[in-house]
């Protein structure tokens, strides 16, 4: 039978839709930096004038959602496990904090809110506004800034690099729990370099897998 508290079902909605929003989020991540950008520039340029207004305006819709939601749906759940306790109401809960004094499943679960932060930052102030700029120049046949493509390539990149570590902060959090200083570099170092080799793995523009 169904639990019957408001507070379990609740979360298991927060779960569910922070979950599948962020695979929506960093699966369009991974599909730009592992795909997509080598794609376009094997393209000639008056193929990619029709290809690019066609395409990029509907990945970048889900990619940007994916990650408000994501962001959205975890915020509110970090506050109902992390900051509210029922029957008590708001304030650090004994999952958060206790006699020694902040506990290591609250340490992992900042780690990868900051990472995951910073890289809705980089989806909604940098990269969703420069592709706004280029998707106009390809369509209209007027060049953006050169710079702009580099600065959300860049930004991408960040964000693919980052996801590593983000994803091992969250499940730390429930899956592992202990936290020191060591273990949090480790987790950084490689789920950077994992990234990064994932990236540099792919074939290059104009060539055949």
């Amino acid at each position: 039978m169904a639990l019957s508290d408001l507070y379990t079902n609740v979360q298991l909605l927060l779960r569910w839709i922070h979950v599948l929003a962020g695979i929506i989020w960093i699966g369009h991540l991974y599909f730009f930096n592992f795909i997509n950008g080598a794609f376009l520039g094997s393209l000639p340029a008056d193929v990619k004038k029709v290809v690019v207004p066609q395409l990029m305006p509907r990945v970048l819709f889900w990619f940007r959602w994916g990650a408000m939601f994501t962001l959205l749906a975890g915020l509110a759940l970090f506050t109902q496990i992390y900051m509210y306790t029922p029957g008590l109401g708001f304030g650090p809960s004994e999952v958060f904090s206790g006699a020694d004094g902040m506990t290591g499943r609250a340490i992992w679960i900042l780690f990868g809110m900051v990472l995951g932060i910073v890289m809705w930052f980089n989806v909604w102030f940098i990269i969703w506004p420069a592709q706004q700029k280029i998707i106009r120049g390809v369509r209209d046949g007027k060049p953006a800034d050169p710079a702009l493509p580099k600065r959300a390539a860049l930004a991408s990149r960040i964000n693919t690099v980052l996801s590593g570590p983000m994803l091992f902060g969250m499940l730390a959090a429930t899956h592992y729990g202990g936290f020191n200083l060591v273990s949090a570099l480790v987790a950084t170092v490689l789920g950077a370099a994992a990234l990064w080799h994932f990236i540099a793995l792919g074939p290059k523009v104009g060539k055949s897998i």
